[in-house]
């Protein structure tokens, strides 16, 4: 398992989805879910804040779960998310070029958490392996 690569995923996930909480023309924008004028109706907001909200919980568990089965788990669910998103937005948002789009990021992110999974670092518990120095 690569630790460093499932922290920086979770990390990164984790800031997007608070900031998209926070302002979720960050996601609609690019998505293309605005009206004729390019504005984003509240109720398109309010429902992504929730979806925002999970992206930030899952993106913490992953930074933050101890390593072992917790991190694993963390990766599956954070995999799980970006498969489905890949897979729902890719058959609904508005327009071929915006679903292509979207199925890349989200395939590119999930692929990253299974990277991470699948990676050749070596675990080992803490302390175990170090050098100590003579007295």
């Amino acid at each position: 398992m690569r630790v460093r690569l499932l922290r920086g995923v979770g990390v990164a996930t984790a800031v997007y989805g608070v900031a998209v909480s926070v302002v979720p023309d960050l996601l609609a924008r690019p998505s293309g879910l605005v009206d004729e004028e390019g504005r984003v109706a509240s109720a398109t907001r309010i429902s992504l804040r929730p979806l925002a909200w999970r992206d930030a919980a899952s993106g913490l568990a992953l930074a933050l779960a101890p390593e072992g089965p917790a991190l694993r788990t963390a990766a599956y669910v954070r995999i799980a998310a970006d498969l489905g998103d890949a897979v729902l937005l890719g058959m609904t948002l508005p327009d071929r070029d915006r679903r292509r789009k979207a199925v890349a990021v989200s395939v590119g992110w999930g692929a990253l958490s299974v990277l991470g999974l699948l990676g050749g670092g070596v675990s080992r518990p803490v302390g175990v392996g170090l050098r100590r120095g003579r007295r």
